[in-house]
């Protein structure tokens, strides 16, 4: 065939997988969190498995603004939620790097978490000696 072009479309077929996590909240007579579990569709129910708290923190980038939800049980400690809040600090701290790759703020947002686990420790020392 001279003087016609052939075009080729090369597409390459992405399966889409879906899958979904499902989190529920049991609330006691007072409409408070009384019980939180989660679990993925695939598991067997024995795999079900049961948390104290949770942060969801969900980006809308058309309003440019993050929506959060932030639930814990009443049986959560205090001592425990500060291992929760330092833990999420420093993981958020390494996502960060990950997606910026500011390796010098992403290591003062872990510096920050460092120190203020220490005086959140120091400050519950302090309550239970009462």
């Amino acid at each position: 065939m001279v003087g016609k072009s052939t075009k080729i479309s090369l597409i390459k077929s992405i399966k889409m997988t879906e899958n979904s996590i499902q989190i529920q909240v049991q609330l006691d007579e007072n409409k408070m969190p009384a019980e939180i579990s989660w679990s993925v569709p695939d598991n067997t129910p024995e795999n079900t498995r049961k948390a104290k708290a949770f942060l969801l923190s969900l980006w809308d980038g058309s309003d440019k603004a993050a929506l959060r939800i932030d639930l814990w049980t009443k049986d959560m400690m205090v001592d425990e939620m500060e291992d929760f809040f330092y833990q999420t600090l420093m993981t958020m701290a390494d996502t960060y790097k990950r997606a910026t790759r500011h390796d010098d703020l992403a290591g003062e947002m872990k510096s920050f978490a460092k120190a203020f686990f220490q005086k959140s420790r120091a400050k519950q020392l302090n309550v239970n000696k009462l």
